[in-house]
């Protein structure tokens, strides 16, 4: 009973901190929609105080929300969460992998629920990414002895992430070449893509492969001497042991494709039920790219940033999607992600911290005696 009662205040303070953050981010979300609705009517929102702009923000922003969550058909919104839980899942899957390799067998079931974590944390910090500090810090929180490679495998994971996005997105210019060449934002959006998964390519060569020490075979030797020197090194050190294990390495990949499928799907799914006829070829070049660039920490959970990427990208004659359905189709995709945030929510607020992978070491370590 008096262990139960000392959980009771870190209950009552993870439910205050979702309660704060998710408030925070409807609030964003309200302040854009009520921002529209009043220049719509041809107001000055600059012009108003901020206390205005809240007011507005509160009244009007709820039902403008409401409205664009009520355009898209029902059965399609379902599909389209499906698919944005099958991301989760397949994320999931390739970071359990990843640790493996490490030598961290982590259940699927425990590398599930840090995810979903993750994922809530997402919907505030900056960028799509911010939710990897906490996936970093819950997964140095399972092991006593191999944190720092723990944590690696946080980043190896949402690296490996982005550069299979940029591949992807760059394979499937091939079949929208005519497309690509047609509209000069379309062809600068190639050229940013093409230059960042070169760069990619690049630093996964160093990271992954090594090479440095044996062409500068001091570099090891001013590595230690870093602050943190130690920890980069090991750091590498998991990173080659990764690139070393060429089967795991294909294997996470191949699940890094299907899970831009499924992103891919996931706003196709979405735009069917709004009636927009979107060419799903044209998708898998762009949707990857946007959800690539609004993962830079410029915004919470690249808000504004990804929105306007989807006007942009999606107003060539070829997709013809208008502004206003574009930007539906953004803040709808939002909307599942944020459906799944409030899971992960519900999950950080019972999660039980649990350190699986030292008992494991302890386990075995017992049974070699």
């Amino acid at each position: 009973m008096a262990k139960a009662r000392s959980k009771i205040p870190n209950l009552i303070l993870r439910v205050a901190i979702c309660v704060i953050l998710l408030g925070w981010v409807f609030h964003q979300i309200f302040v854009g929609e009520g921002r529209l609705a009043w220049e719509r009517e041809g107001g000055a929102w600059d012009s108003l105080s901020r206390e205005a702009q809240w007011r507005i923000a509160w009244t009007r922003g709820p039902e403008e929300l409401w409205q664009v969550l009520a355009q898209v058909r029902p059965d399609a919104a379902l599909v389209s969460l499906v698919f944005m839980g099958v991301t989760i899942l397949i994320g999931a899957l390739r970071w359990r992998m990843v640790m493996r390799v490490q030598g961290l067998d982590l259940s699927f079931g425990r590398a599930a629920e840090i995810s979903l974590v993750a994922h809530f944390f997402n919907s505030f910090l900056l960028g799509s990414t911010g939710g990897d500090l906490m996936k970093a810090y819950y997964a140095a929180r399972e092991t006593h002895h191999l944190k720092t490679e723990a944590v690696a495998t946080v980043f190896i994971d949402r690296f490996l992430g982005l550069l299979s996005m940029l591949a992807f997105a760059s394979l499937m210019m091939l079949p929208n070449l005519s497309l690509m060449v047609s509209h000069r934002r379309l062809s600068a959006l190639a050229g940013v893509t093409l230059a960042m998964l070169i760069g990619g390519l690049l630093v996964g060569g160093v990271a992954f492969l090594g090479g440095v020490s044996r062409t500068w075979p001091r570099a090891r030797d001013w590595l230690r001497k870093l602050p943190k020197g130690e920890v980069i090194e090991r750091s590498l050190e998991a990173c080659r042991r990764f690139g070393r294990d060429r089967r795991t390495l294909v294997k996470a990949t191949g699940l890094s494709m299907l899970l831009n499928l499924a992103c891919v799907l996931q706003i196709w799914s979405l735009a069917g039920g709004l009636g927009l006829q979107v060419n799903v070829i044209g998708l898998c070049v762009i949707v990857p790219v946007v959800i690539t660039i609004s993962a830079v920490p410029v915004t919470p959970s690249g808000l504004g940033v990804r929105e306007n990427l989807y006007v942009w990208l999606l107003a060539v004659p070829e997709l013809g999607v208008e502004a206003k359905q574009a930007l539906s189709l953004s803040l709808l995709a939002y909307a599942g992600s944020l459906f799944w945030s409030l899971l992960g929510g519900l999950v950080y607020v019972t999660f039980r911290e649990r350190h699986h992978l030292s008992e494991l070491v302890a386990e075995n370590s017992n049974l070699g005696d």
